[in-house]
């Protein structure tokens, strides 16, 4: 059968196989068989596969994916820069050396095939002549991101709200709609993670302070970013803390405290995770809420937006737990000749670590100097 043969066959048979298909290798090599066959799995976003592991292998412009659920190494690699990645929906965010923000779909750049066209997405530079650049290491300047829709399916409804700079600012753009970047106000600092739930984006600060940000049309700080969660509970002064969001369900949000422990003097490969903590947000009360358990849901953290999995439907993911990497740190970035180290699952409910995550994950990451990284499988 020839490919004009193969892109014939009827939509409710590519549903069919669609829906047979349970590893992230199977839905590349699908959506990448012709035009009418990526429609089908453009169609079908909600059968997203679950989070697989990038981890940049040592050598040029090539990145290894490593399959969470079946435990394997995938037998393709992907070409992208040798940079410090933060990732949201599928997408690989980062920054050049001329400030120029940047949105790769990595699954669109497969080793060994020629890159699909929008595979890159080049917006205007964060920074401007009038605009002193506090950090010079530009590939440390975006620190986290995260995008409202996609930006090829959806760009009119794309909005990219980026953490910046070393004292952790906020900036966002509308695609196609913006020319520069808008910056919020450099009073709201050091801001841990941001997350774009129903119409809005959430930021949460190293407080636990948490903002909501309204998009609009006109956008006025003093009216669209306001404060809808203050620290409500006391923080252990003797470790050091991280706070994650999260969207657990529609419109529920959770953050997520990350306790670690630095070896005085040393580099970020003798960070340690000692424990999390989980906290829903009360939006009648405008207030944090311990909670104890995640039921059935693995969470997955790290450099990219917080990715939730119901387990039962997706075999091989631990319910109740949550699966951590080694990322990004403020003020410590060297991991030395080690590589990152600090990466396990916790478990919630026995409060215990295993950081014998498998050989496969551990080899990956050990062999690297960049931050490894969740990701998703994007229609190509």
């Amino acid at each position: 059968m020839d490919s004009s043969e193969w892109a014939k066959l009827p939509e409710h048979l590519l549903d069919s196989v669609l829906e047979r298909l349970t590893s992230p290798l199977d839905y590349v090599r699908f959506s990448a068989v012709c035009m009418s066959w990526n429609s089908v799995a453009d169609d079908n976003l909600s059968k997203r596969t679950a989070p697989m592991l990038l981890s940049y292998t040592g050598e040029e412009e090539t990145w290894n994916l490593w399959d969470v659920a079946d435990d394997k190494v995938l037998d393709l690699q992907l070409e992208l820069p040798n940079k410090r990645f933060c990732g949201s929906r599928g997408w690989l965010i980062t920054m050049d050396e001329n400030f120029i923000v940047t949105l790769i779909n990595p699954f669109s750049r497969v080793n060994g095939r020629r890159p699909k066209e929008n595979s890159i997405i080049n917006l205007p530079a964060l920074w401007t002549r009038g605009k002193r650049v506090k950090q010079c290491d530009h590939d440390f300047n975006v620190f986290k991101a995260t995008i409202s829709a996609d930006p090829i399916s959806n760009a009119k409804d794309c909005i990219v709200m980026i953490i910046y700079e070393k004292s952790c600012q906020l900036a966002f753009i509308r695609l196609n709609k913006d020319t520069t970047w808008t910056y919020i106000d450099s009073r709201r600092r050091m801001i841990e993670d941001v997350l774009y739930v129903g119409d809005k984006f959430y930021a949460v600060d190293y407080k636990s302070q948490l903002f909501s940000i309204d998009i609009t049309t006109q956008f006025d700080e003093e009216e669209d970013v306001i404060l809808v969660a203050e620290e409500a509970f006391e923080q252990d002064k003797r470790d050091s803390v991280k706070n994650y969001l999260v969207e657990l369900s529609e419109n529920e949000l959770l953050m997520v405290k990350r306790y670690m422990f630095f070896a005085p003097g040393q580099h970020a490969h003798f960070r340690i995770t000692l424990n999390f903590e989980l906290f829903k947000h009360d939006h009648d009360n405008c207030e944090w809420t311990k909670i104890n358990t995640l039921g059935d849901v693995a969470l997955f953290i790290g450099d990219s937006s917080t990715i939730s999995v119901l387990a039962s439907s997706s075999l091989g993911y631990l319910p109740n737990c949550i699966y951590f990497l080694h990322d990004w740190d403020r003020q410590r970035i060297d991991f030395g000749s080690r590589g990152p180290r600090d990466f396990g699952v916790y478990n919630i409910e026995s409060k215990k670590i295993s950081r014998d995550v498998t050989t496969h994950a551990a080899a990956l990451m050990k062999m690297s100097n960049r931050t490894p990284i969740w990701t998703q499988w994007t229609v190509l």
